[in-house]
């Protein structure tokens, strides 16, 4: 899969609680979703009467303009996945359609919370390399789809800086997948946790039960010690 830009495309708590091995305990905590896009993570966790903020540049935009963009990516994200089959676990989900309309109800029960959410506060337009939340703020922060995956448009040093601004504001940090689009491993991976053992920190690849992508069920979890 090639993509020239991050684009919309929204997955659902259960995924994340796979793909970041969340247990209860960790859902009762205060999370940070970075790059969280139209997932229906936050909607669904509020609902369950749990505290998660969201950030993600496109929020900045209206209901209808997220909709709108939406549409515009739909058939060009599910065209790749069935050019490229082969690239996926068909575990989860039989073929690329059923997988299209999973993604729609998650991003339609997000677009449905969208505005409320935005005036709570759950919804922020900040990109996670400018993050600018307070210090320690939140027990844990969860990067989905974003760093590693879109390696081709994003430097090495944007990964270094992303990670350094999620560590200030969160405990923890688990940041899901580590492959590129194309279901590869990023480079970036051995040198950001090089850079992270240098700084001090705890960094560990754990494996979660969640894979699409084939070779895409690692995650990297990182701890201030």
């Amino acid at each position: 899969m090639k993509l020239s830009e991050v684009v919309p495309w929204g997955r659902t708590l259960a995924e994340y609680e796979a793909m970041f091995r969340l247990s209860a305990e960790d859902m009762g905590k205060p999370i940070l979703g970075c790059g969280d896009g139209p997932a229906s993570f936050n909607a669904e966790m509020t609902a369950l009467g749990h505290k998660v903020v969201s950030i993600d540049p496109v929020y900045q935009f209206s209901t209808e303009e997220i909709r709108s963009r939406i549409e515009r990516t739909y058939d060009t994200i599910i065209s790749q996945v069935k050019r490229n089959t082969d690239n996926y676990v068909w575990k989860n989900f039989p073929d690329a359609d059923t997988l299209g309309q999973e993604r729609m109800a998650a991003m339609e029960k997000f677009l449905a919370d969208y505005e409320t959410g935005k005036a709570q506060g759950r919804y922020i337009a900040q990109s996670v390399a400018e993050l600018d939340l307070g210090d320690r703020k939140f027990d844990l922060g969860l990067c989905s789809h974003f760093l590693f995956l879109y390696s081709e448009l994003f430097s090495l040093e944007l990964h270094h800086q992303s990670i350094e601004k999620l560590l200030s504001v969160c405990q923890e940090v688990r940041i899901f997948p580590l492959l590129k689009l194309d279901c590869t491993p990023s480079p970036h991976l051995a040198p950001v946790m090089q850079k992270l053992a240098d700084q001090g920190f705890d960094a560990a690849i754990e494996t979660v039960d969640y894979e699409f992508q084939k070779g895409g069920n690692q995650m990297l979890r990182i701890r201030h010690k």
